[in-house]
């Protein structure tokens, strides 16, 4: 009986028979099977790979490949009214520009002399991001949203020395996830409750569970569920008498027309600049931010890098760089308070790019435009049979809840039938707030104009008959 030839494959790296054998030789291993024996046996797959035949051209490979990305359905083919933390916002034309340069893509890390432009950069993001704050002092971007809430909590514990931080129930189940992993052992997440009418943070839940043990409330203005909290002064004021410190996630570009949370008591605010000229890209680019006031006590709890300016020996002449580098873990190595390693300081500078261009004028004008258009659309979705938007009554920016128990559908029927008319509709809420029922959270930005919700509209009419 022939033998058959073991298979090589041009484009996967290292699958030539003859470097296969030698790898293990320079190894010590018999076989594939023995490098592999400390992954435990279950985790181990038991078959071969569903891999076609070897591609053998590169134009091969491409048709091949090409075939399964066209199975993929975008927000450029489709009309998308998804959000709840990744959100389609356009992105000018100058953001990519810039942040595709090579000074900027490959400044990874570096001396000084080669860096100093990507620190000034930098320094301008985090300038223009602290006026949009009006906060002082603004980090280099942590990966996202969730690590810069989940960081923000562990400085809280640091500077009160204490260990339980209260979180708002209207929280991502997501975030709510990363936040509890970053911060076991040593901090406890309790939930405050909401009203059930408004999903306003529940003060007298907020009263009862506050305590000396407190060691920050995190809340987030807008909601991951969209509405605006009405009531930061109360919640500052309550977790101030307590000694504790008062964290508030917001989405920046919400900032052009809500006060910034320093305006109602945050003493640290977080985020994500995703909505500040990043894509979408497949579920990220993201980065997060954190901002204080310049105040020690905050400054030397921040792990990331925090840049400054400062006059150099020349006359007129300026230098940018690290303020008190000695506090990071890149500094103190396994003495750091918290390890932070590679940042995402290529999105810091394209949101600088935008923050630029867009100025004051422009953040407002953009608030104004996302605020009217998202009530256009909670007011029309409003007038479909059977369907209540929004649930909760309250003021929204960008993202409301809409729901559909009155149509005897469930949002996955309702979702499923929306993409026969090229739409993606809202987030399924079902599971992550059951006591909504069948709810979705829709999102509408400044990319959807009124034909497009109109023809939204007239499709969930179809759809809920």
């Amino acid at each position: 009986m022939r033998k058959e030839k073991p298979t090589a494959y041009p484009y996967v790296p290292n699958s030539v028979p003859t470097v296969k054998n030698q790898m293990l030789k320079e190894v010590g291993a018999k076989s594939v099977e023995e490098f592999f024996e400390d992954i435990p046996e279950k985790l181990r797959l038991k078959k071969n790979m569903n891999l076609p035949k070897p591609l053998l051209s590169e134009c091969s490979l491409r048709r091949y490949i090409e075939g399964i990305l066209s199975k993929n359905k975008t927000c450029q083919e489709y009309l998308n009214f998804l959000g709840a933390g990744c959100w389609q916002h356009y992105v000018p034309a100058v953001c990519d520009e810039v942040n595709q340069r090579g000074e900027f893509l490959t400044a990874y890390a570096g001396e000084p002399y080669d860096d100093h432009g990507r620190f000034q950069a930098l320094f301008e993001y985090a300038s223009m991001m602290g006026e949009l704050l009006n906060m002082d002092v603004v980090n280099v971007p942590t990966y996202d949203w969730l690590q810069a809430a989940a960081t923000s909590i562990c400085m809280a514990s640091r500077i009160t020395g204490r260990r339980e931080v209260l979180v708002s129930r209207t929280i991502s189940s997501d975030k709510l996830s990363k936040i509890r992993d970053y911060c076991k052992p040593k901090i406890g997440i309790k939930l405050l409750d909401f009203d059930s009418e408004t999903g306003q943070l529940d003060l007298n839940s907020l009263k009862v569970k506050i305590s000396s043990k407190t060691a920050a409330v995190y809340f987030e203005n807008p909601s991951y569920l969209g509405f605006i909290e009405a009531h930061g002064d109360e919640i500052s004021e309550i977790v101030h008498d307590h000694g504790a410190i008062c964290i508030v996630g917001v989405d920046p570009i919400s900032l052009g027309i809500l006060a910034p949370p320093i305006e109602y008591g945050a003493d640290i605010v977080c985020g994500d600049i995703q909505p500040l000229g990043m894509h979408m890209q497949f579920g990220g680019g993201h980065a997060g931010f954190i901002a204080t006031r310049d105040e020690e006590k905050y400054v030397m709890e921040y792990p990331s890098r925090l840049f400054g300016i400062a006059p150099t020996s020349v006359e007129g002449e300026y230098g940018f760089g690290d303020v008190a580098y000695k506090r990071t873990s890149f500094a103190l190595r396994e003495e750091g308070k918290e390890f932070v390693g590679t940042a995402t300081a290529l999105w810091g500078i394209t949101a600088g790019v935008y923050l630029a261009l867009m100025g004051p004028q422009g953040m407002r004008e953009i608030g104004e435009v996302i605020m009217q258009r998202s009530h256009y659309a909670i007011l029309q979705m409003s007038k479909i049979k059977g369907v209540k938007s929004p649930v909760f009554q309250s003021t929204h920016f960008k993202e409301f809840v809409v729901n559909f128990d009155g149509t005897g559908k469930t949002v996955a029927e309702i979702n499923k039938a929306l993409l026969r008319h090229k739409i993606f509709g809202g987030k399924d809420l079902t599971k992550e707030f059951p006591e909504l029922g069948s709810s979705a959270l829709y999102c509408v930005t400044e990319v959807h104009t009124k034909e497009d919700i109109d023809r939204l509209v007239i499709a969930l009419e179809e759809v809920v008959e």
